[in-house]
């Protein structure tokens, strides 16, 4: 049992000395900050669509939330039973690119099928100009006089 209240005093020690730590949260504060310029400026650019936008706006007031509000995370931490604030940002983050990668494989499975149906379609009409370019042909040449167009 004595070792059980250890291992609870170490870990509630790694969090405290944690969350001491202002450049940690400067940090955090720097970097949402910019990563919202960066949305904003590629939106600008047209490098980064509209509707994608949303997601990466609330990324970053996420992030902002984290550094400004040191509580959040500690509940955080505390509810999953991390052993530091590192930690459970880490498996958060792992969360958000599974859920963008999940994102990104459905977007991608509907677009594999409009260009399957996108080709299939310029086949078909490809076949049909084809087949009236050769009516069109068959047309001129029944209607038109053998010696017309020849000149001496």
């Amino acid at each position: 049992m004595n070792e059980r209240v250890d291992l609870v005093q170490l870990r509630e020690s790694l969090l405290d000395v944690a969350a001491a730590s202002g450049t940690s949260q400067a940090l955090g504060i720097v970097v949402s900050l910019l990563l919202a310029a960066a949305v904003v400026w590629l939106v600008y650019r047209r490098k980064l669509l509209e509707e994608h936008t949303p997601i990466w706006l609330v990324v970053s007031a996420a992030l902002l939330l984290v550094s400004l509000r040191r509580d959040v995370l500690d509940t955080l931490a505390r509810a999953s039973g991390a052993w530091s604030y590192s930690s459970i940002l880490f498996f958060l983050g792992e969360l958000f690119l599974v859920a963008i990668c999940l994102n990104f494989a459905v977007r991608l499975s509907s677009m594999a099928v409009q260009i399957r149906t996108l080709a299939q379609e310029a086949t078909l009409l490809r076949a049909r100009l084809g087949e009236s370019e050769r009516q069109l042909a068959l047309r001129r040449a029944q209607s038109s006089d053998p010696g017309v167009g020849f000149q001496d």
